[in-house]
């Protein structure tokens, strides 16, 4: 059965060049044009994958509001940005919001086929994998590998698909130095490194909102992150 791609773009024509592109990939493909009408939908039934604009007619940040939405009701649901808008304040917005990626319209469509592509075999990877145990325990951290579920000191850690391939690249080797480039490759993404360093600080918010004094994701300046026991 093929994935289920729901675009989220409120320009018609951009919207069905995108559907074509995705269809003659094998996808089935959605579209909407207004966050409501997303929304009730993804109620009903969620896709494989979301790609969202961020402005969704008169509502200048909607895709902001419905990433927020989507995230609430699927934690490790692969959301992508595809706006026009290409400030760093957004970009990190749309990352904090829990976006997996934030891509901008003058991407080429091969590109961002590939993106998508990545997106979908990382959750197919996850919840394949036999070469491991289906669970990773370490200290207080146990991650649920089929499940994709992460657990700090018997609490659920909301985390996307990003977060949760980042944080088992850590902690599945503690006390090594893990750099950008090799928690991208870990994360089956190709990302800047500012990007990898919102979605670190936002892993770590997710942690320290359940626990105050959590510091196992270290800093090694310079080089990257470890994971601290």
């Amino acid at each position: 059965m093929s994935a289920t791609i729901a675009i989220v773009e409120d320009e018609v024509a951009i919207a069905e060049n995108y559907r074509d592109a995705l269809r003659r990939s094998g996808y089935t493909v959605n579209l909407y044009s207004a966050r409501p009408e997303a929304l009730e939908a993804f109620q009903q039934r969620l896709p494989d994958l979301a790609v969202i604009d961020v402005g969704l007619g008169a509502e200048v940040e909607g895709g902001f509001e419905l990433c927020r939405e989507l995230r609430a009701m699927a934690p490790s649901l692969p959301i992508l940005f595809l706006t026009a808008r290409d400030s760093e304040l957004d970009i990190i917005s749309g990352l904090r919001l829990g976006a997996d990626d934030y891509l901008t319209k003058d991407i080429s469509l091969p590109h961002m086929q590939a993106r998508i592509n990545a997106l979908l075999r990382r959750v197919s990877v996850l919840r394949d994998q036999s070469a491991e145990s289906e669970t990773l325990t370490q200290g207080d951290l146990e991650l649920d590998i089929s499940r994709l579920h992460c657990h700090w000191r018997n609490l659920h850690v909301d985390l996307t698909v990003t977060e949760f391939w980042i944080v088992h690249a850590l902690a599945k080797r503690p006390g090594h130095v893990k750099s950008r480039s090799q928690l991208m490759e870990a994360a089956r993404v190709v990302l800047d490194d500012n990007t990898i360093t919102s979605h670190v600080k936002r892993i770590r918010r997710k942690f320290q909102a359940l626990d105050g004094e959590f510091n196992a994701i270290g800093t090694a300046y310079g080089m990257g992150y470890r994971w601290q026991v």
